[in-house]
């Protein structure tokens, strides 16, 4: 028996589920139950968790994907984001780093290196960055749209929207990811 799903049962699924169905954490475990070594369920079960908000739940499917794949570079990114999103930069620069071996031509290295940037208050470099890759990504163009709401973000930090009034404890970086912390990423 195959440790993964057909790719037919794969594309099955991915159609049936809808984002706002209740019922699309049970699509995807019945086809874990069968396929409980297969990265790409694991994945997408976080993915869809992360967007109905259940974090550690979503946390957890991630990491999976990424400790039976090591090499499944989008959900090593996205595992990273979300630890990015959930205030451990630390603990995301540790789960990109293999992606920063990746191809200066690859999109998800671009992202990282400009979300590096954006950890440092760099916010040009950032933006320079994340331009870079959007610019080469041809995979993912939902990634896109999230990367240029960041890039709005940036832009706008850089003139002078900062942090909200009154509030200097939290660095420019940690406002704006909070923005995004509810995953919005794909």
């Amino acid at each position: 028996m195959s440790k993964l799903c057909s790719d037919q049962q794969m594309a099955e699924l991915i159609e049936t589920i809808g984002g706002d169905d209740v019922h699309d954490i049970e699509k995807i475990d019945r086809l874990l139950s069968a396929f409980p070594e297969d990265p790409r369920l694991h994945f997408m079960k976080g993915s869809t968790l992360v967007g109905k908000q259940r974090m550690i739940e979503a946390h957890l499917s991630l990491q999976k994907a990424v400790e039976l794949a090591p090499d499944f570079a989008v959900a090593r990114y996205q595992l990273g984001f979300f630890e990015l999103t959930s205030g451990e930069a630390d603990k995301a620069l540790a789960t990109w780093g293999p992606l920063l071996m990746l191809p200066t031509d690859n999109y998800l290295r671009r992202f990282v290196e400009g979300l590096t940037h954006l950890i440092r208050d760099e916010f040009e470099a950032a933006i320079g960055e994340f331009e870079a890759g959007m610019a080469i990504n041809q995979d993912n163009p939902p990634m896109n749209h999230d990367i240029g709401l960041l890039i709005a973000e940036c832009r706008k930090m850089l003139g002078g929207g900062g942090t909200p009034a009154g509030d200097s404890s939290e660095s420019a970086t940690s406002f704006l990811l909070g923005q995004f912390s509810s995953g919005t990423t794909h």
